[in-house]
């Protein structure tokens, strides 16, 4: 049980490193990603900033490779008995407006649950407030959808 723990911490720690040194915990970078209107006219609506696509795209190169590796037969976790894939794969209503949701949290404020985490270090207010409605929200879906 130590090593699940030992291994999701360092697992965590990594990936919170990546997200640090990628910028990916500066709302200001994510927002400047999603501002398309600065591809058209940088002056008037300010630059489009590309660097979320390419750590985007880095991160999609490693999981194909890791998926491509591990989902081989006969493979299995270091620290499991057997991977836990999903086995739903249909797109219904309550998974489409989770997805609204979370695009729209995450393009108003420039967080989502990850970077939000790794800023929680560096102790900034908006963080500490979003990882609080985060919560909250979470904690309001599961009265709802009990």
């Amino acid at each position: 049980m130590i090593k699940k723990w030992l291994a999701a911490l360092l697992a965590g720690a990594l990936f919170a490193t990546g997200l640090v040194v990628s910028g990916m915990t500066q709302p200001a970078k994510v927002i400047g990603f999603l501002n398309v209107a600065g591809i058209a006219d940088p002056v008037r609506f300010g630059a489009w900033d590309a660097s979320l696509a390419f750590v985007m795209g880095g991160a999609l190169c490693v999981t194909l490779l890791a998926f491509a590796i591990t989902l081989r037969p006969g493979r299995k976790p270091w620290l499991a008995e057997s991977f836990q894939m999903p086995s739903r794969r249909d797109i219904d209503a309550r998974l489409l407006a989770g997805a609204v949701l979370f695009g729209m949290g995450w393009g108003l404020v420039g967080y989502c649950p990850g970077p939000a985490i790794a800023s929680l270090l560096t102790g900034g207010m908006d963080a500490i407030i979003f990882i609080a409605s985060l919560a909250l929200g979470m904690a309001a879906a599961k009265q709802f959808t009990a």
